[in-house]
């Protein structure tokens, strides 16, 4: 029997035959090569991975037997990671092309992976185009593919071999590749990330200081995204029942010893796409939230309308659970909220929180809102205003002697004014426009901004208060007024530009992170002394 080294003596095999060769060197048995070809036919998975799988071959030897036979040392891509910067060196259709990857560099020396090391001919190309020197290295075909497939993935972060190894070991004709979700919210816990994003034809993303990230693993398919529909939506086939007519859905569920979140399904390319949102179970406080302390006497108002507005994913309902929570501890009152679906769930202090989901406790906001009146409310909170009647019904509460708070959508805080008074019919509008200037208490508008140290998000807050003159200016429907006035100064308004001025000046943000959520882009200027680029 040959004694297992790559020598002249050696007998020779079939060219590309590596069950073959691997019997030869005495590294596995022919009924072993048997067995892993038997299984071939039934699974989808190169030799070389089915062979390490079924444990005929250690990894390492199998690598060594590669070394031996080229001549050129080898990688364990699966002990490996490999940046993002150093893959880029070579453009991604040469890479698959030529089954290539990128290991290293240094000392303008370039650590390439290869399928086919021998390939004299790529490696003089590629030494050429890139004006460095190109050190061969073996990498077997069945890591390379796992390899090259993560790169397919559209992934963005760099290949961490324990994910290659993962793909290069999977039975794809058995198992599931993707990863569990009870294991991607996890992730999410742990990523301290806002948002988990599954779409199909790419991988699950989190989203980090509201930038998306891809992790490291296989896109996702159609079939994928229903599946984690379907495990999320186990034991509630009525909401199961209601996308599938609707084709969106909101629910929040919670899975023990992992969190609480809110979950979004809808449709998109005819196929099901996700976005969970971690919710927390403390409400954070006041100060962790950097919001100003004046809050706390605006939430403690007995009347009024609070409006807190942004775009998605910029801390609207955390603001507004907060304030909830300041007159649940400071108020002796009957609180009734109105979510869709419901987020934080509040303990009754000294207050009754009685919180309502749409579509569950009652069909719609503005039904709710009608049978409000007759549940003795004190505290009445919109998860959002989104229709004219919601928002006359609203209004109405507010005048009458309860205080309401919800959130909407609008690009800053006097904004709100406008849309809600455009909402209706002009023959309505004057008595909106009374019951708006009667009513409203504070209207916030909010942004979450990158920190320039990369460590989070900071919170930067417009603040715009009633009082006479402005319930004068709205009762006149002078709206185009409010703001161009305001801006010049004065103590019922804040700018947005003032507070992501005061972020940057303070070392806290960048400065063209200010410039891009900047409402009036030459008062932040002004306010910074920096010109605009």
């Amino acid at each position: 029997m040959p004694d297992g080294s790559m020598n002249s003596k050696s007998k020779p095999t079939p060219k590309g035959l590596l069950g073959e060769e691997l019997v030869s060197s005495n590294l596995i048995t022919r009924d072993q090569l048997q067995q892993a070809l038997a299984r071939r036919n039934q699974v989808d998975m190169p030799l070389g991975s089915l062979l390490i799988k079924m444990g005929f071959i250690s990894t390492d030897d199998m690598l060594s037997f590669l070394s031996k036979k080229f001549g050129v040392p080898s990688v364990n891509i699966f002990k490996r990671i490999i940046p993002q910067d150093i893959i880029n060196l070579i453009p991604l259709e040469k890479i698959k092309q030529y089954k290539i990857l990128p290991i290293s560099i240094k000392n303008n020396t370039l650590v390439l992976g290869m399928v086919s090391p021998q390939d004299f001919m790529t490696i003089s190309d590629l030494e050429f185009t890139m004006g460095m020197k190109i050190k061969p290295v073996i990498i077997p075909f069945f890591m390379m593919e796992a390899a090259l497939n993560l790169l397919s993935s559209s992934f963005e972060d760099g290949i961490n071999g324990e994910t290659v190894k993962n793909i290069a070991l999977e039975d794809k004709s058995e198992t599931h590749t993707s990863p569990k979700i009870e294991a991607l919210l996890a992730y999410l816990v742990k990523a301290e990330a806002s948002d988990m994003l599954l779409t199909a034809g790419v991988p699950p993303s989190v989203k980090i200081s509201n930038q998306v990230k891809r992790l490291a693993t296989v896109s996702l398919t159609p079939a994928d995204c229903e599946l984690y529909a379907r495990e999320l939506l186990a034991n509630r086939d009525s909401d199961w029942k209601k996308f599938l007519q609707t084709n969106d859905l909101d629910i929040a569920v919670t899975y023990p010893n992992i969190g609480r979140f809110r979950i979004n399904f809808y449709r998109q390319r005819h196929s099901i796409s996700i976005t969970i949102r971690r919710l927390y179970d403390r409400l954070p406080t006041l100060s962790e939230l950097k919001l100003p302390d004046w809050i706390r006497d605006y939430a403690l108002k007995p009347q009024g309308l609070i409006l807190v507005s942004g775009p998605a994913g910029h801390g609207k309902s955390t603001t507004l659970c907060s304030m909830i929570d300041i007159i649940n501890t400071n108020r002796r009152c009957n609180i009734i909220t109105l979510e869709d679906p419901i987020e934080y769930l509040h303990k009754h202090k000294k207050s009754n929180v009685n919180q309502r989901e749409i579509g569950r406790d009652t069909e719609t906001f503005e039904k709710g809102l009608r049978a409000v009146f007759r549940q003795s409310p004190d505290v009445i909170v919109i998860g959002e205003l989104r229709d004219k009647e919601s928002f006359e019904i609203a209004l109405r509460a507010a005048r009458t002697g309860s205080l309401v708070l919800s959130t909407m959508n609008a690009a800053n805080s006097t904004a709100v004014i406008r849309i809600i008074v455009n909402m209706f019919q002009e023959n309505q509008q004057n008595l909106i426009s009374m019951l708006l200037a009667d009513s409203l208490l504070l209207s916030l508008a909010q942004r979450l901004v990158p920190k320039k140290d990369n460590s989070g998000q900071i919170l930067a807050l417009e603040r715009f208060t009633n009082s006479n003159r402005i319930g004068n200016l709205i009762r006149e429907g002078k709206l185009h007024q409010i703001r161009a006035q305001m801006e010049t100064g004065c103590e019922e308004f804040t700018p947005l530009d003032l507070s992501l001025a005061e972020l940057y000046k303070q070392g806290i943000i960048d400065y063209e992170d200010g410039l891009t959520y900047s409402v009036n882009k030459q008062l932040y200027q002004d306010i910074t002394g920096v010109k605009i680029k």
